[in-house]
């Protein structure tokens, strides 16, 4: 099954007298990119959501969070009060160095202080944490498995799209090899104009470096070459897009390849009919490869 990067999921909870929330969100990424928003007090938990989601996933940019309060009113906060002296200590030495180098820093608020990682937690005295660790995974099982079922459904869609893109590509490069062998007659006719100028003005010319000359003219015309390795990607690219697995970084490999035949194609048409059927080719070769950028 294919899957897209991009996703969504939400999942609600509650027990042990706290409520929380899980959130995945999923975009495209070069490999995979997890970032994590989780409260540092659960122990065990960043280790518990990192493992599933690196048996899970090979590519994306993840982005995690996790809401949780206390189900009550009292209670759900804490000062942590050695937290407090340790960033109080950290910022006045901060604000001795800047004052040493001629740097006013603005003053912070009580708010910015509490506001920093682990000075204000959440009340965990009466809580199990075994017990809140179990509880929270299940619901992030949860969460994770309607996040995949989302990549695969976007997975899904986008596997119809680059297939259709892909038969747009094979049927232009058979439009290519027909216009190509259209210009043949014009080809040849320019061929033998340019001989004939060349051999009214051979005086003193080595004739075997003129035919050398002439067959060089021939080969770089000759696109042959393009549209085999243009019909090869194609292949490589349907077989890709069947196989299992992440093949994201494959096609967007081949997409390199594709352009660079196109590319060539272009500039040894000579053909008004060929350069725009070439042009047509790049536009739908852009096209895929836009597409190409969200699948895993």
């Amino acid at each position: 099954m294919r899957q897209s990067m991009t996703g969504f999921a939400s999942v609600q909870g509650e027990g042990l007298g706290l409520t929380w929330t899980w959130e995945l969100r999923g975009v495209n990424a070069k490999g995979l990119d997890l970032r994590l928003r989780l409260p540092d007090w659960v122990d065990g938990l960043e280790a518990g959501v990192r493992a599933r989601l690196g048996a899970s996933l090979q590519r994306g940019n993840v982005q995690v969070n996790l809401r949780l309060t206390s189900a009550h009113e009292e209670g759900a906060l804490r000062l942590d009060e050695p937290q407090l002296a340790t960033v109080l200590d950290a910022m006045m030495t901060i604000e001795q160095a800047a004052m040493s180098l001629g740097l006013s820093l603005a003053p912070s608020t009580a708010a910015d202080i509490v506001a920093l990682r682990g000075v204000l937690t959440a009340e965990a005295a009466d809580t199990e944490q075994e017990a809140l660790l179990a509880w929270l995974l299940q619901d992030f099982d949860t969460a994770l498995t309607d996040f995949l079922r989302m990549r695969q459904a976007e997975g899904g869609k986008l596997a119809e799209v680059l297939t259709r893109q892909t038969d747009e590509i094979a049927a232009l490069v058979e439009e290519a090899e027909a216009r190509a062998a259209e210009r043949a007659p014009a080809q040849a006719e320019r061929l033998r104009a340019q001989l004939a100028r060349v051999l009214e003005n051979t005086d003193g010319l080595d004739e075997s470096r003129i035919a050398q000359e002439l067959a060089l003219l021939a080969v770089k015309a000759d696109v042959t070459e393009e549209i085999d390795r243009l019909r090869a990607h194609v292949a490589a690219a349907r077989d890709l897009l069947a196989a299992d697995g992440a093949v994201g970084r494959k096609l967007d490999f081949l997409m390199q390849e594709f352009n660079r035949e196109a590319n060539t194609l272009c500039s040894k048409s000579g053909d008004a009919a060929l350069t725009t059927t070439g042009l047509a080719l790049k536009t739908v070769i852009e096209q895929l490869r836009e597409q190409v950028q969200n699948v895993e």
